[in-house]
């Protein structure tokens, strides 16, 4: 016959290792929902990705400008 205080604690552990895992998942939930959050670590990969390589970023802003630049001279020519 098992002990009762074996099958107590046997429980109060599964319910401990339930509750933990239940925290460390709402805690990636807000971590995932939280925009600020992430867009602090999106603008911290990009500098990041800058300082180590410049040049594909400086690629994407000339050409982001080229686009901006021709529909702007698409608009002027419109009229």
């Amino acid at each position: 016959m098992t002990d009762p205080k074996d099958e107590h604690g046997a429980i109060a552990d599964r319910v401990a290792a339930t509750r933990a895992q239940l925290f460390d998942t709402l805690d990636a939930i807000e971590d995932k929902l939280n925009v600020p959050k992430q867009l602090g670590i999106a603008a911290s990969k990009v500098k990041r990705g800058v300082d180590e390589n410049p040049v594909p970023y400086l690629a994407g802003l000339a050409a982001g400008v080229a686009v901006v630049g021709g529909i702007v001279v698409a608009a002027l020519r419109r009229r």
